[in-house]
């Protein structure tokens, strides 16, 4: 019997920005990073990264991924050739992008937003429902091309709402809770069972410092 197919898919965010460290909604916004002050975080992912051989590479098309892609894949490019999909961009924050929690916080319509863990659409945005049908539609033609008896690995460069929720899909944990910070993110490990693929596993990427194999 042939074996099981699987596939490393390797979720990174994006690296600092201004806005991240002024606690701003980026969403969908063309927002570069913070450098060089952005460079310490990249690095260490980059390190992370150089034990990987990856067979594609699929990245937001936002300018702070884009960056954050080129610093981390220097040299590799030609080995790694990407996708840049707008499918894996940023939750459109709509009228919030560009405003902080503090100036928000008193709008009831704000206030329902949060408690409904993005389900009900911000002003002028998207819902979380909206965010999950572009990421089934992105997941669906990746694992499509994978064999299911094959050996696959894969990077994503993207933001925190696309972990947030690959995290509450694949781990069960809630929306908000889902959290990744600058230049980190997951591995998943899926496993093709015959039938379909199943995510088996999910770890940090980079592995924290205050664990040990």
């Amino acid at each position: 019997m042939a074996a099981a197919g699987r596939l490393e898919l390797v979720v990174v965010r994006h690296g600092l920005t201004q806005w991240n460290r002024e606690r701003r909604y980026q969403g969908q916004r063309y927002i570069p990073l913070l450098l060089p002050q952005a460079v310490a975080g990249l690095d260490r992912l980059r390190v992370a990264l150089e034990a990987h051989e990856f067979d594609t590479v699929h990245c937001s098309d936002l300018t702070r991924c884009r960056q954050t892609l080129a610093h981390v894949i220097e040299g590799r490019e030609a080995a790694w050739p990407t996708r840049f999909d707008e499918r894996l961009r940023e939750l459109d924050f709509g009228d919030y992008e560009g405003c902080t929690y503090d100036e928000l916080e008193s709008r009831p319509a704000y206030r329902a937003w949060i408690d409904s863990a993005g389900e009900q659409a911000p002003p002028g945005g998207e819902s979380t429902a909206e965010l999950r049908q572009r990421l089934d539609d992105w997941l669906a033609e990746l694992l499509a091309g994978c064999a299911p008896h094959g050996q696959h690995r894969a990077l994503v460069v993207t933001h925190g709402g696309v972990i947030r929720e690959l995290r509450r899909r694949f781990e069960g944990i809630g929306f908000w809770e889902g959290g990744v910070s600058q230049a980190e993110g997951r591995l998943f490990t899926f496993i093709h069972d015959q039938e379909r693929w199943q995510c088996s596993s999910s770890s940090a990427v980079p592995v924290p410092a205050n664990v040990t194999s």
